[in-house]
């Protein structure tokens, strides 16, 4: 195996999850305060409902799918009685059905933050960045999912290729200190790009505003109202007493005409 693979298999996953790790710990040690991403619900407020909907129940599910596929070895699945068949007709329909949820989502906030020119202007180059990235997983992701299988029916190829036995099992080596890189020479190109892509993520999510997915807001549950105040208090004093005459009953009104 010569050096190139061995930096991307070995070299660069670790220098990744070494950033994702140590980025996390700076930024939660000098950066609190601009752990929560900055919000722009007052620029627009349609797409960015439904993008964050779609995308975070999408990645929700994927989330998780990927840890099943990952993370549990193959034998455990075989041990229950789960078919390599009916695992990859379960990954196969389900993995679509939540990719595309995510995929819509997140190309809605992509487009969302290209094309309106007020919140362009108000975003980040970090913000660009990961959500191009994010738009860039999925999409391989997707490929890897759907379009390799239609590409392995269409040319006839002798099998499907199994993830779980190459993938997964260098995934795993990795926080067993015991890389095998071996196990990624003879796994499809689009694998690849996805694995790839995946970690650079990772190298960049400590420096952007994904750390907020590690955000559990207890506090939320026991927080008091906000105030706000006007910069211009007669003007909501007369706004609150136009309130008011417009809630006043029918009876009351007429009384007061009466009198």
């Amino acid at each position: 195996m010569n050096l190139w693979y061995q930096f991307l298999w070995v070299i660069f996953p670790y220098l990744a999850l070494v950033t994702f790790v140590l980025g996390h710990v700076y930024r939660y040690a000098y950066d609190q305060y601009g752990w929560t991403p900055k919000s722009s619900q007052i620029l627009e407020r349609r797409l960015l409902m439904w993008g964050v909907l779609l995308f975070h129940w999408g990645f929700l599910f994927v989330f998780g799918g990927h840890v099943m596929g990952l993370l549990v070895p193959i034998g455990v699945y075989r041990s229950l009685g789960v078919s390599d068949y009916n695992y990859h007709i379960l990954s196969l329909w389900v993995g679509a059905a939540v990719g595309a949820v995510a995929l819509i989502g997140i190309l809605l906030l992509n487009l969302r933050r290209w094309f309106i020119p007020r919140i362009r202007r108000n975003t980040d180059w970090m913000r660009f960045a990961t959500d191009a990235l994010l738009l860039l997983v999925i999409v391989l992701g997707m490929a890897a999912t759907v379009g390799y299988r239609i590409y392995v029916n269409q040319y006839d190829l002798p099998a499907e290729f199994e993830y779980r036995e190459n993938i997964a099992p260098w995934f795993r080596s990795l926080f067993y200190f015991s890389p095998n890189p071996e196990l990624m020479l003879e796994v499809p190109l689009i694998f690849q790009l996805h694995t790839l892509s995946a970690f650079v993520l990772f190298a960049l999510w400590p420096f952007s505003s994904l750390v907020h997915v590690f955000s559990v807001p207890l506090g939320y549950l026991r927080r008091s109202h906000v105030q706000y105040r006007s910069s211009n208090p007669r003007a909501s004093l007369d706004r609150e007493r136009t309130q008011k005459a417009n809630k006043r009953p029918p009876a009351v009104e007429q009384s007061r005409r009466g009198e």
